[in-house]
């Protein structure tokens, strides 16, 4: 199964100020954003980073990553400062753009959103970071019809967001198609099994 996330900001105590997160301390971010990572992705998934994992270096990254499971992937993000010089083992490749092919569907990966992608008029998923908005952003972007997707945490309770969360959750929308009609929003992102 792949999953996907993004703006983590692990070790970074002002993002709790920045963006109004739910917690008291760096210490009980980063272990409320590992539990939750570690309650659905297994050691055979793919998890997708889509930038802003973390500001800090020096073998921090690693700290984290060896916390985490799954087979872990980034699309670099403007606060991954480690990533033009990381050496550790416990990524499988740094990118700074990322075209999935999933089953029938392609993802487009960027840290950034951006207004048009390769093969959009096609149906490809445009997936990204950057915002620190909530869910509603993905909401309205369903409901305008636009197969974009913020997987950052603060969008989506600190946990990383499975393929088949998305394409249900756009499936449950109607694509934009009904403008609101049948949209069940953040119940479709239940990351449950999601057997395949």
């Amino acid at each position: 199964m792949e999953f996907f996330t993004a703006d983590l900001h692990f070790y970074h105590v002002n993002a709790i100020r920045y963006f109004k997160r739910p917690f008291s301390s760096v210490e009980e971010m980063n272990g409320a954003m590992i539990r939750n990572w570690n309650q659905i992705v297994k050691a055979e998934d793919e998890v997708f980073i889509l930038g802003d994992f973390t500001m800090r270096g020096e073998g921090y990254p690693d700290k984290i990553l060896s916390q985490l499971r799954g087979r872990k992937y980034l699309v670099a993000g403007n606060h991954d400062y480690f990533a033009g010089s990381y050496e550790g083992g416990r990524l499988e490749w740094i990118k700074d753009y990322c075209e999935l092919e999933s089953g029938q569907e392609m993802f487009v990966l960027f840290h950034y959103p951006i207004a048009d992608w390769n093969r959009k008029s096609h149906g490809a998923y445009h997936l990204h970071g950057h915002e620190h908005g909530d869910f509603r952003y993905n909401l309205r972007q369903a409901a305008e019809g636009t197969r974009r997707y913020d997987v950052g945490v603060d969008a989506n309770n600190f946990t990383p967001v499975s393929r088949n969360a998305i394409l249900r959750f756009f499936k449950d929308s109607g694509d934009g198609s009904k403008k609101g009609k049948g949209r069940r929003g953040r119940d479709s992102l239940q990351n449950d099994s999601d057997k395949e």
